[in-house]
């Protein structure tokens, strides 16, 4: 992949501001997408349209909160207004709260739900028609390895992301006979900001050090590292080939070989 091979297409991310988020927004815009980078906080986003319009690329920052439907709506309509048309989304709204199962409360299980699995139907179903207008679309899940197995005290975390894999099994389904793909891409833990969240709180509850937690989970990848962002953009970006047209439905594990099946 080299060049101005997504020249003329728009993308919607969500979780643009940090992480993969980042990392995509800034692969796809190199290849010549003009990208609309939403989340909760303006200063990330703007932080990221900046280093794209820096590098020559076309970006927009939307505020958007995808547990509100309202915002989901307006995000997706302004994001058309501003680019001229929508045909990449990429899903990458998470939040990722850990603690055992009987310390995880209601409003926590809700909270997961509203952003990892209601986010994702909330912005594909807003976007959907979009992507049938432009006659091509891209549809990625950033889902994680906890939608392939199980991992101890994230069990909210597990069941939503086990729900969007599921998600987007169903609708590839749908718009197999259409000019659309979907996708999910399922990273280990990642090198970001969600990670450093949850390593300060394995270490506020232990008494590990960051240094410690941090090798604890990178030897859960056989290759002993943290999956880097851009790992995963590049995934992303490959997905939106044309030459990847017949990936459809897949979950794609980028882990080190964390899971092999």
């Amino acid at each position: 992949m080299s060049g101005q091979w997504l020249s003329g297409r728009g993308a919607f991310i969500t979780g643009g501001g940090s992480g993969i988020g980042r990392a995509t927004a800034l692969r796809l815009a190199a290849a010549g997408c003009s990208v609309s980078v939403a989340g909760r906080r303006p200063d990330p986003l703007a932080a990221v349209v900046s280093e794209i319009e820096q590098a020559g690329g076309r970006a927009s920052a939307i505020v958007c909160d995808v547990t509100s439907l309202e915002s989901v709506e307006a995000a997706v309509q302004g994001t058309v207004e501003q680019l001229g048309s929508l045909s990449i989304l990429v899903n990458g709204a998470g939040i990722a709260p850990s603690g055992k199962l009987e310390h995880t409360d209601e409003e926590t299980w809700r909270a997961v739900f509203a952003t990892n699995v209601d986010g994702v139907y909330r912005v594909t179903k807003a976007a959907l028609p979009h992507l049938r207008a432009a006659g091509w679309g891209r549809i990625l899940q950033v889902a994680s390895t906890a939608a392939r197995t199980g991992f101890a005290y994230v069990s909210a975390y597990c069941a939503s992301k086990h729900a969007v894999l599921g998600f987007t099994r169903a609708l590839a389904l749908e718009v197999a006979r259409e000019s659309i793909t979907v996708n999910a891409v399922c990273p280990g833990y990642v090198d970001s900001p969600m990670t450093d969240a949850s390593i300060a709180r394995i270490v506020a509850k232990t008494s590990q050090t960051t240094e410690q937690v941090r090798r604890t989970l990178e030897s859960t990848s056989p290759q002993r590292r943290l999956i880097q962002p851009d790992e995963v953009a590049a995934v992303i970006a490959m997905l939106c080939t044309d030459e990847a047209r017949g990936i459809h439905g897949q979950a794609l594990q980028i882990d080190g070989g964390a899971i092999v099946s």
